[in-house]
């Protein structure tokens, strides 16, 4: 197990180190923001002055290098625009984004998994068809769409939730959340149920084909031959069995809901990384891009990491296969 978790470890700071070369060759290497900031009537001596303060003076590689050193210190440069740490700015966003993701997650999870065991159980009836159904809309809209749906049907119509926004905060563990607020809580229920669609209806049919593999195994015809009763037989012998490929698929789908939540925080004009980055992108603010792209790359390889262990924790012959492969 040790020299799993070991190469497992490994492997991340593999592609965290790969990501940083691509990330910065994909933002460095691409447009001019001198053209952005500075005053177009600004002289030849002032935008040098400026590329010079800046940095953008310098080869790529050495500006690499320069990169490389500061980001292994924690610093990923000074925003153009706003003139504070990158990761300063990244990190006041991150709080809105990750409270976005989990309830999105939450959702996904606490209604994707008993719909795909009910769909699996009951595939013929007209609950199990119309769960499925259900989810191939939830694969098959757009997330944009279905946003702009959702403002319009309960906020514009109906007039019971807010358009966008975050709402009110209040503090929860040196962090500001909205969920502790009924009026924050108000301006998240939109959002987060349009971010969780799409990873509900992938979880209701991992569930639901799980739940029909594991029906057909001896050990639950057993136990109903024992007479157990159907929930023991459903929490005991199908839950518990449906779990691991179900506890991967959370895993990564925690990953991109951070990743891309830049659609629903744009629609919802959610405070969040997402929409910061779309801003920074439109004022070529590069080290507030990088900062971005890298803190979810660091986010993304960390939830892999942990899902790995607990996965392994779940079904040990998985760091053995590993070991012996």
């Amino acid at each position: 197990m040790i020299v799993y978790l070991i190469r497992r470890f490994g492997q991340s700071v593999l592609s965290i180190a790969a990501m940083a070369v691509l990330v910065f060759l994909g933002v460095y290497a691409i447009g001019n923001p001198i053209d952005v900031l500075i005053n177009p009537e600004a002289t030849q001596a002032e935008i040098a002055a400026t590329t010079a303060r800046l940095g953008l003076d310098r080869p790529l590689y050495e500006q690499f290098g320069i990169f490389v050193w500061n980001a292994l210190h924690g610093d990923l440069g000074n925003s153009f625009v706003y003139g504070r740490p990158a990761v300063d700015i990244i990190l006041d966003r991150l709080p809105a984004t990750m409270e976005l993701a989990f309830v999105a997650l939450i959702l996904s999870v606490g209604l994707g998994v008993p719909l795909g065991v009910w769909a699996g159980l009951r595939p013929d009836s007209i609950a199990g068809r119309t769960i499925m159904g259900g989810s191939i809309l939830g694969f098959s809209l757009p997330n944009f769409w279905q946003g702009m749906l959702l403002i319009l049907i309960f906020a514009v119509l109906l007039g019971w939730l807010p358009a966008g926004g975050r709402g009110e905060t209040t503090e929860f563990l040196g962090m500001r959340v909205s969920f502790l607020t009924l009026d924050g809580l108000s301006h998240l229920i939109l959002p987060a149920i349009n971010l969780a669609l799409f990873k509900m209806s992938l979880i209701i049919r991992l569930a639901r084909a799980n739940t029909r593999e594991v029906c057909l195994q001896d050990y639950v015809k057993f136990a109903r031959a024992k007479g157990l009763s159907g929930r023991r037989v459903v929490l005991v012998h199908i839950l518990k069995n449906i779990m691991i490929p179900v506890v991967t698929i959370i895993g990564l789908e925690l990953g991109s809901m951070v990743a891309f939540a830049i659609v629903t925080e744009t629609v919802f004009a959610w405070p969040g990384m997402g929409k910061l980055l779309i801003d920074s992108i439109n004022l070529l603010d590069r080290p507030v891009i990088v900062a971005y792209l890298m803190l979810t790359v660091l986010i993304i390889v960390t939830i892999n990491f942990v899902v790995d262990v607990i996965y392994s924790l779940l079904d040990p012959r998985i760091g053995l296969s590993e070991m012996k492969g």
